[in-house]
């Protein structure tokens, strides 16, 4: 694991996207997983600007999403649908045909799931992975107890993560009880991984991620084992954090 420490959000999202650039120059169809929330909007705007000034092609990549909400159609303000398109691919010369993002109104939850797998598989599994941490040490919605071994399911949210997301929502009441994810095997067996985390909100789920024990109290911190993981972090989210980097 190499832990990159910059001085703020503005820096963090610049060295994130020269790592996501290196990455697709050396694959023009990059197999992207993606994250949603705050985090990695700074990373997605450094990215659009990179398209426009034509240093980078996104037709032939191809993405899927971490999660989404169950029962928010996707033109819902909330929805992880509506965040991608408005930040991100609405943005880029990127082929429809080759986004992926879980189906909040599926009929058959386990079906779909089982099929998302699929076609990960399909494309000979994800590149490079985006990923944000909870306040819980969560990564997706793999709520703190989410088997190591666990794979595109329906997860029920931890209380913490609603009301951590009810900034999003008009009141925390109307943000959903449930969302399809990526497992946590599923993102562990991305070939790269790219953690982002930005304020001292994130400091101790951080702390605890990288340098706690392994536990499935804290999901993320089964990226302590994996073989090629980047976590880039700014002064605040690093503050706790005991040794030096």
């Amino acid at each position: 694991m190499k832990i990159i420490i910059e001085k703020n959000y503005e820096d963090l999202s610049k060295q994130a996207a020269e790592i996501v650039k290196q990455a697709i120059q050396e694959k023009l169809n990059l197999v992207l997983g993606l994250a949603t929330g705050s985090t990695p909007i700074g990373l997605y705007q450094k990215l659009i600007q990179m398209h426009k000034q034509n240093v980078l092609d996104f037709s032939k990549i191809i993405t899927f999403n971490l999660d989404e909400y169950l029962g928010l159609p996707a033109n819902h303000s909330q929805s992880y649908h509506y965040y991608m398109k408005e930040n991100f691919f609405d943005n880029i010369n990127i082929d429809s045909k080759n986004i992926h993002i879980p189906n909040g109104e599926t009929k058959d939850v386990k079906v779909f799931c089982r099929d998302y797998e699929q076609d990960i598989q399909n494309v000979g599994g994800i590149d490079l992975q985006i990923l944000g941490i909870g306040s819980d040490g969560h990564i997706g919605f793999n709520e703190p107890g989410t088997p190591f071994n666990s794979r595109t399911h329906l997860a029920k949210l931890a209380q913490s993560t609603i009301k951590d997301n009810s900034r999003f929502f008009e009141k925390e009441e109307d943000v959903p009880k449930f969302a399809i994810t990526m497992g946590v095997q599923t993102i562990f067996e991305a070939k790269k991984i790219l953690l982002l985390a930005s304020g001292e909100n994130k400091a101790i789920s951080i702390a605890k991620a990288l340098e706690g024990p392994i536990t499935s109290q804290i999901t993320a911190s089964i990226l302590q084992k994996h073989q090629d993981t980047i976590v880039i972090l700014d002064e605040k989210a690093a503050s706790k954090l005991k040794r030096k980097y």
